[in-house]
């Protein structure tokens, strides 16, 4: 490239890093608010907390790049233009091919950056982000246990312990109703523990007692300075985490398991993701062309382009907007797919039909005579 295309192209390179990065703080901020039952109810730790939202950003980054490609470039360019730098390269004898084409290396890049993230790094996260929020809503530690609340557990187990201090439970009192009357069973204990003793669920109940009535119906009371209670029974084995479209890989979308009967009655979701998975980065591409268009496609200016950005911000919205509801309509109807391909390449190969073809050998001339 040459030293004027490698400053407009570090000009919008920049401008999208800034672009993508708070709309991506944004995004991330709206997307942690709907997490805060992690904490609220399942009493997670600050960590966890963020660890959800961190693992939710590639989605959202994968959302937004399109968006700030176009944002980023129509600033950028318009910025350069007012500043009469653009005016500068078209007098210089520079085809608006010339101008144009760092723009979209640049959209080509972060189209290639945009299918990586969707290939790789967006399932790779979904998959951490679904164990996450799967360990953490059945972690018995946390919601077994409410310090002053009586909680129960499957049928027939109540727990209660007065306060929590540090790893220890102050106050137990376990109730374990399971069995018949005269089995049941009363635990009180001046202190417990969640520990795993030989791989099993347990609480570790030190200086109590346990409560039985007995055949005859007498309280038959047992003193213990040490009692384990095994949580087994109350430990869902078969809480699998169930892995969605947006969490699997591509060759996971295109080759199903034909023996499952929930796969093949998501056969068409998972098709339907699969071509989004590689259709949304050419979006990319169209953005930054209408981005072009807006500000290179006609003469220049002394007053701005107000209104053909607003014109360009109207058709860059209404792409978005048909490509979502191509998306959707895929997931009912597998035709609706070949859609989801021709928006974007329809819409790029129109654009630089008309750019390209009426404008790549004709030099800038109304840019020069802005001077």
């Amino acid at each position: 490239m040459k030293r004027i295309q490698s400053y407009l192209f570090r000009q919008v390179f920049r401008s999208v890093l800034i672009i993508v990065g708070g709309l991506t703080l944004l995004a991330i901020l709206a997307q942690g608010l709907s997490q805060t039952d992690i904490i609220v109810e399942n009493r997670q730790s600050a960590l966890t907390y963020f660890t959800i939202v961190a693992l939710g950003a590639p989605q959202v980054i994968a959302l937004l790049t399109p968006l700030a490609v176009f944002v980023a470039t129509i600033w950028s360019l318009n910025k350069l233009h007012r500043d009469n730098e653009v005016v500068v390269a078209g007098a210089a004898g520079m085809t608006r091919w010339d101008i144009a084409s760092p723009i979209l290396r640049l959209a080509v890049l972060a189209a290639i950056v945009h299918l990586g993230v969707n290939l790789w790094v967006q399932p790779s996260a979904q998959r951490v982000l679904r164990e996450t929020v799967q360990d953490a809503r059945t972690d018995l530690a946390t919601s077994l246990v409410r310090p002053g609340q009586f909680t129960t557990a499957g049928e027939g187990l109540t727990v209660f312990a007065r306060e929590s201090r540090g790893g220890d439970l102050i106050g137990v009192l376990i109730s374990d109703n399971r069995a018949t009357e005269t089995d049941s069973r009363d635990y009180l204990a001046q202190r417990g523990r969640f520990v795993e003793v030989d791989g099993v669920p347990s609480i570790i109940m030190w200086e109590g007692q346990i409560h039985q009535i007995d055949e005859n119906g007498a309280l038959s009371v047992l003193n213990f300075d040490q009692s384990t209670f095994d949580l087994t029974p109350f430990v869902d084995d078969n809480a699998a985490v169930v892995l969605k479209a947006s969490d699997r890989y591509l060759h996971e979308l295109l080759y199903i398991d034909t023996t499952s009967y929930q796969e093949l009655q998501d056969q068409e979701a998972f098709l339907s993701e699969a071509n989004a998975r590689l259709t949304t980065p050419l979006v990319s591409i169209a953005m930054a062309l209408i981005a072009v268009m807006a500000v290179l496609g006609g003469d220049f200016s002394r007053r701005g382009y107000s209104r053909r950005i607003a014109f360009a911000t109207g058709g860059a919205l209404l792409l978005v907007i048909v490509q979502l509801v191509v998306q959707s309509a895929s997931r009912s109807s597998i035709g609706a797919n070949v859609a989801q391909w021709l928006v974007p390449l329809g819409t790029t190969a129109v654009l630089a039909l008309i750019f390209f073809k009426w404008r790549l050998s004709v030099p800038s001339r109304t840019l020069g005579a802005a001077r």
